[in-house]
This record gives C-alpha cells, structure tokens and sequence, in this order.
C-alpha cells in the first residue's frame, strides 16, 4: 500500500553554493558550497531515494515503475509512461549563477532525448539587495541580443528585479534567467538537466578554468517574442490552495496553513509538497508524516483523502 512518501535529498555542490541549506534546512552536508538539494527527481545517476516506511531504500523510479497509475495518476500514466515528469530543488546561491536559458520540449527530445525546461521560482529567503535576472529591460530581437553577446556588455539589456521572500516567477522555456548572489528559493521544472549557459561572469574554477559556454547551440533555444509576464501575483487566503502557476507541465498552488484543512485529490495526479515555511503534519487514515521548512513529501495518486495540520506552515502544492 502506497503512503506519504519523503526521500533522501541529492546534494549538489557548486561553484556558486552556498551553507544555507545546511544552516536553514538542515541538509547534511559539511561543504562551503552547497548550491541545490535535489528533493525529487529521476534525472539519471541522481534518482531520489524513499527514505520513510515500509519502501525505504525502494528508488522513484522504481515506484513509478511498479505502482504506475496509482502512483502518478491515469491521465499522467498515459502521457508519460514511466517518466516522472517533475525535478524538485531548493537552491543557495551564495553567488550569482551563470546566464542561461532552456530548450523547449521539442529542441530538448531532438537535441538530448530529454524533456524541454520549464520553471519556476519562489524566493525563500534573500540577502538585502539581492537580485535576479529574468528576461530583458524591453524588446530585443536576435541581432541586438548577439551584438551585445559579443561586445560583451549582455548586462545592459537584461532585467535585474531585487526580490524578498515570497516572490515568484515563472520561467518559460526560451526566456534567459539566472539567480543572483543571496538569494534562496524552491525550484519547481520539468524533469531536465539540460541547461544552455551563455554567459557566466568571466569567473574560473580553482584551476583556471572557465566552464563551457554553449552560445552556438543557445542561439535556436530562444524565444524573443515572449512578454514581460513573468513575475507572478497570487492570493494569500489562508487555509486555501491559492493558484501561482498552472501551465501544461505544472500546477503549482501556495497554502498558508493556521489549522487543520482536508484536502480531496481530485486531479487524478500524484501531489508534491515543498514546505517552504513553519512545519506542517501531513495525515492519513494510515499514517502521519511532519514536514519542517526545507522539506518535501509526495503524496501518490491513489491516495484521495488526507489532512494537513499547522499552527504556522506555508506550502507549495504541485501536480500535473
């Protein structure tokens, strides 16, 4: 019988991490640049393992594998076979990340046998004046955008928004992006590793050495007609599921939690919950599971019916 199910976390050192996920969350880890927690995922070499319960030490993979429908739920069965759709992160940028964007789902599945790379963001905690880039200050079209590339001066025409906790973005495959130096946020995309960098500061490794751009590949991935429609408002009605982001890859809803709240699965998908605040207790007829602020739980698809609990906790639900 499937129940709540938490996994151990991947952890991801970087050349831009960080110590707030081990300060903050409690992530294991004794590095000084610990730059993403990989909370869910089947990304090959990096497959979550369950760490709760009777299927303990059993892969994600294996789950979806052994449970399908009942575990992703029928539509998503039927459109994925047995592929989980999402990769669930939290990330510490200690330093600015590189400039970057993705491919979509048809550019990714020609190019790397991989799904596209959709995203979104919520902003966790944030240093003061930290930033992120997302998009341009206004339109730009391909020449402008090379022009810039080469003359080296690509800064001045992106779009540095400083954030605080809370905020959201959407990032949609085809937009440039990057986290800025002080900020720590919760990760929401499709299950991709494929990242184009284009530009990353001129900064080198502890040998000297640049890492790879990919500006003769990037180029096909944008997509220069998208509008500045990024940032995300959403209601904030307690005890309630409040819609951020819903998209062909994700849904994505914040609940802030004062009590108890029933929830009735009715979107025949597995539900994923990122506690992005407080702690939270995630209930069953069969069981009980607590999720503290830097923890992730999955509930499978054929669970309908259980509660969640708090005094003080903040979520993000997500399901496809």
């Amino acid at each position: 019988m499937l129940y709540p199910l938490k996994f151990q976390p991947i952890l991801k050192d970087k050349i831009w991490g960080g110590e707030k996920l081990n300060q903050y969350f409690n992530k294991a880890s004794d590095s000084k640049n610990l730059g993403e927690s990989w909370e869910i995922s089947t990304v090959p070499n990096d497959v979550s393992v369950v760490a709760n319960g009777e299927l303990k030490g059993k892969s994600l993979q294996e789950l979806v594998n052994d449970y399908k429908s009942n575990f992703l739920g029928s539509k998503n069965w039927k459109r994925f076979g047995n592929e989980f759709p999402l990769l669930i992160k939290f990330i510490d940028a200690k330093q600015d990340l590189s400039i970057q964007l993705h491919p979509n789902d048809e550019l990714a599945k020609k190019r790397h046998n991989s799904f596209g790379k959709t995203e979104m963001w919520y902003v966790m905690q944030a240093d003061k004046d930290a930033n992120l880039i997302v998009g341009f200050k206004g339109e730009v079209d391909k020449a402008t955008y090379l022009k810039h590339l080469e003359n080296n001066t690509l800064t001045e025409i992106l779009n540095f928004d400083n954030v605080k906790e809370g905020d959201t973005y959407f990032i949609e495959a085809g937009r440039l992006h990057a986290i800025g130096a002080g900020v720590l946020l919760a990760e929401i995309q499709q299950t991709s590793d494929v990242t184009y960098r284009v530009y990353d500061w001129d900064r080198v490794d502890d040998n000297g050495n640049e890492r790879d751009l990919h500006n003769n590949i990037a180029i096909d991935a944008f997509d220069f007609e998208m509008k500045n429609d990024f940032r995300i408002d959403y209601p904030k009605q307690k005890n309630a599921s409040n819609e951020m982001v819903s998209c062909p890859f994700f849904t994505t809803n914040f609940i802030d939690i004062t009590s108890e709240i029933k929830i009735e699965n009715t979107h025949d998908s597995f539900l994923i919950y990122m506690c992005v605040d407080g702690d939270v207790e995630v209930s069953t007829k069969d069981s009980k599971e607590h999720i503290s602020k830097g923890e992730t739980i999955l509930i499978p698809a054929e669970i309908k019916n259980f509660a969640l609990k708090s005094v003080f906790g903040k979520l993000l639900e997500v399901y496809v």
